[in-house]
């Protein structure tokens, strides 16, 4: 049984009556400093596979303003793509209306240039002005610009980095939550090991999967069975202190994408020396 929602609904009711049980009437109300970021996006892929599509990069405000506000986006490039040549924006300045609280930055990518394997890489920085700061913890966000992308063209080392849209299935749905591919060891032309950190969310220890991509219409990823894991009483509190044991699921297989930076992983658990639940756990990965 997956006791994470319960524990997790059992925490809220506790910090809600913490809260409730603090709260005065002579406490201040707090009025958030409005600061602009990119609605919480770090990066992303924009893939140029027609003269008419765009990517749509979102500049937004922590809170509402009864006025225009306008926010300062530099661009600045470390493959040397050049504005005009190789992409082009519909604006530097984004002017939020008053009432609103996000506006959109379009680009769009020179067809002509990325169709013969050209990859290039913007990156999108607020500046202070007008009174508004940057979000601390959203300054930057990173676009890579390509052409059309092929499974076959595979590289392991881009599959390296985190995963914040993790959704998983074990007996009933849990997410989004994080977790990172922080290894990747290239086996053989089209294999290679993965490294998964925080899979279930729970602290466990990280798991090995194997990548194969020798054919790139029906890519596999498949378990390395491991020990080790974590405390088994995060599956069950009748078997706290004790080891997981993780395996492949009747031989099932998962899959992923290298264009799409997405991974669907299918799991056995179990307890160590004592056997393996009969409920297939399923992991999808997203950026």
């Amino acid at each position: 049984m997956n006791l994470k929602p319960l524990k997790k609904l059992v925490l809220l009711t506790i910090l809600i009556a913490g809260f409730i049980a603090g709260c005065k009437k002579s406490d201040a109300v707090l009025t958030p400093p409005q600061e602009a970021h990119f609605a919480f996006r770090t990066k992303a892929t924009y893939q140029i596979t027609g003269p008419a599509v765009s990517y749509k990069l979102p500049v937004a405000l922590t809170t509402v303003s009864n006025v225009d506000r306008n926010v300062k986006v530099s661009v600045t490039s470390p493959t040397g793509a050049v504005s005009g040549t190789h992409y082009t924006l519909s604006k530097s300045d984004v002017v939020i209306p008053a009432g609103k609280s996000v506006d959109t930055i379009v680009v769009q990518g020179v067809f002509s240039q990325y169709q013969a394997g050209r990859k290039d890489t913007l990156v999108f920085t607020i500046q202070e002005g007008d009174g508004i700061k940057p979000l601390s913890s959203n300054t930057k966000f990173t676009l890579f610009m390509r052409g059309p992308c092929f499974e076959d063209e595979t590289v392991l080392s881009e599959m390296i980095g985190t995963y914040a849209n993790t959704n998983e299935d074990f007996g009933g749905a849990y997410g989004p939550y994080t977790t990172t591919i922080s290894a990747a060891t290239q086996l053989t032309p089209t294999t290679g090991e993965i490294t998964v950190t925080n899979i279930f969310d729970a602290g466990w220890n990280p798991i090995k999967f194997i990548l194969d991509w020798t054919d790139p219409s029906n890519t596999k990823v498949t378990l390395v069975q491991q020990a080790g894991i974590g405390n088994a009483g995060t599956l069950s509190g009748t078997y706290a202190g004790q080891d997981i044991s993780v395996r492949p699921f009747a031989g099932q297989t998962g899959t992923f994408s290298y264009c799409n930076k997405t991974l669907v992983l299918k799991l056995q658990l179990g307890v160590t020396g004592l056997g393996f639940f009969g409920t297939l756990y399923t992991v999808t990965m997203a950026r």
